[in-house]
């Protein structure tokens, strides 16, 4: 397996210096790569009673942006989205966005995408929320297209390109792209079109059911399920430290293919950041 980082959106503000001492630390300790969350804007819960989920309260950088940076510091990490929220962007711009992520970072990026369940973002980015499951498959065949022809002419449900391209190319032609959901719906859109997904909690009998799942959606499709990666991610806020050992080796086992570190929600500063890396990457890389 991998090892990777979940960039804590939450704990570092508009503080660019802390996020340089962050990104330095993951490469100190030696990680192999760097994954962050996407979201445009965060709703006001003033008027909106019983809301679940983020809010304004939250930071989020721009993801694209914020990849930008951290290629710069750090340009042997593998840089990935889990997950852009696609269907509320305009598929051309994600293109030209992800190709140039691409070429900073020498072919070491990522798209994760994934539909999202935040309506307030789609009504501000002028995108339909109800359409937003056919239209990330168009626009997931689409990307790659744009990827990997130098020009092309594109008639589809929500997208009309005609004889124009990307210029520059990305290096990697197509980007991967891997997919986020936890329901059947997007489990099978990774099995049958992603090259990767996203589980999202612990490795258990359900998560194990979600695995297999994922599979025989594969083997259906007429894929290689062993070729489809599976990128995990162990939550410290809900996994106590004595329990680390124990779920990167289940998740190992489970054919997992990258695991990341997510220290969001615990309220560290970037030295408390810097300890929790230093102690895990002893568990999940200790010949590093």
């Amino acid at each position: 397996m991998r090892i990777g980082v979940t960039f804590p959106h939450f704990d570092f503000g508009p503080d660019r210096d802390a996020i340089r001492r962050y990104v330095e630390t993951v490469v100190d300790c030696g990680y192999d790569y760097f994954l962050a969350y996407d979201h445009v804007l965060g709703a006001d819960t003033t008027n909106r009673p019983g809301w679940t989920g983020y809010t304004k309260d939250n930071v989020f950088h721009e993801i694209f942006t914020l990849f930008g940076y951290v290629a710069a510091l750090a340009p042997d990490l593998e840089l990935v989205s889990s997950v852009v929220i696609l269907p509320q962007r305009q598929t051309a711009l994600v293109a030209k966005q992800a190709a140039q992520i691409d070429i900073l970072t020498a072919g070491k990026f990522r798209l994760g995408v994934g539909v999202g369940w935040n309506a307030v973002e789609y009504e501000a980015l002028g995108e339909d929320f109800r359409t937003r499951g056919r239209r990330e498959e168009e626009q997931i065949e689409l990307l790659r297209r744009l990827w990997t022809d130098p020009v092309i002419t594109w008639r589809g449900e929500f997208h009309t390109i005609t004889e124009a391209g990307l210029n520059p190319l990305p290096i990697q032609r197509p980007i991967p792209i891997w997919i986020g959901g936890t329901t059947e719906v997007p489990i099978k859109r990774a099995a049958r079109i992603g090259d990767g997904w996203f589980p999202m909690g612990p490795i258990d009998d359900a998560q194990r059911a979600k695995l297999q799942l994922l599979r025989d959606t594969a083997e259906a499709a007429g894929r290689n399920p062993d070729q489809i990666g599976i990128d995990a991610r162990i939550d410290t806020f809900r996994t106590g430290e004595e329990n680390w050992e124990r779920n990167v080796a289940a998740w190992n086992e489970a054919g997992a293919t990258h695991l990341c570190v997510n220290a969001m929600n615990l309220d560290l500063d970037v030295n408390g950041h810097r300890a929790l890396l230093e102690r895990f990457a002893k568990v999940a890389m200790p010949a590093s």
